[in-house]
């Protein structure tokens, strides 16, 4: 009888661990499945955010800022541009003029644009950013580096949607300089070269001299 009682104990005490274990076991899986979901879903975030910016689709950087709406853009524009054209002007003024008013944003890209109608210049926006003239770049963020650090910012945005749409304030200048920045022997080209049309904000715009004449 004493036996029979220490069995049916020590059963009791088996199945009550056995459950125990699998209810351990259960956790742990659940545990595991609930890592692997939020890892997908972060993997599909982390895509989606990438996919955004690269398509201009609008939506908030971790810094608040809004990523361009391209396609809103080209729409408004009168200038046929390929996707990856419209980024490099985006991302150029953004870097040459982020620290400048709207104005200031929207004078470099009617310089970009005035190259652009220019025979002087390459027949793209990205080729017209990229050139090289005895191996110094035209524009200073690319030699730097800076233009690939850049966060388009929703003014820039704005500014160079204006530019698109025909707004132009430039008075045809081809060229501009920040002298607080540039070296001596760079503006002593822009001084004696070209002809100087005005200043806007940290800025000096400046024209050939034979277009003036």
């Amino acid at each position: 009888m004493y036996k029979r009682a220490l069995s049916g104990l020590l059963a009791i005490n088996l199945i009550f661990l056995i459950g125990v274990l699998s209810l351990c076991r259960m956790e742990e899986i659940c545990r595991k499945l609930q890592q692997t979901v939020s890892e997908v879903h972060m993997e599909e975030s982390l895509l989606a955010d990438k996919e955004s910016i690269m398509m201009g689709i609008a939506s908030r950087t971790s810094s608040g800022q809004r990523v361009v709406d391209c396609s809103e853009l080209q729409r408004e524009s009168k200038y046929q541009l390929e996707q990856a054209d419209l980024e490099v002007l985006l991302r150029i003024v953004e870097a040459e003029a982020g620290c400048e008013d709207e104005d200031g944003k929207l004078l470099v890209a009617n310089v970009i644009l005035n190259r652009l109608n220019s025979e002087k210049f390459p027949d793209s926006i990205t080729e017209i950013v990229f050139q090289r003239e005895n191996g110094v770049s035209q524009f200073s963020p690319i030699a730097d580096g800076s233009y690939y650090k850049v966060s388009v910012s929703e003014e820039t945005a704005e500014a160079v949607g204006r530019a698109l749409a025909g707004e132009d304030i430039s008075r045809g200048a081809l060229y501009f300089a920040a002298r607080k920045y540039a070296d001596s022997e760079s503006m002593r080209w822009f001084d004696e070269k070209l002809t100087l049309l005005f200043r806007h904000g940290g800025h000096e715009f400046f024209s050939d001299k034979k277009a003036l004449q």
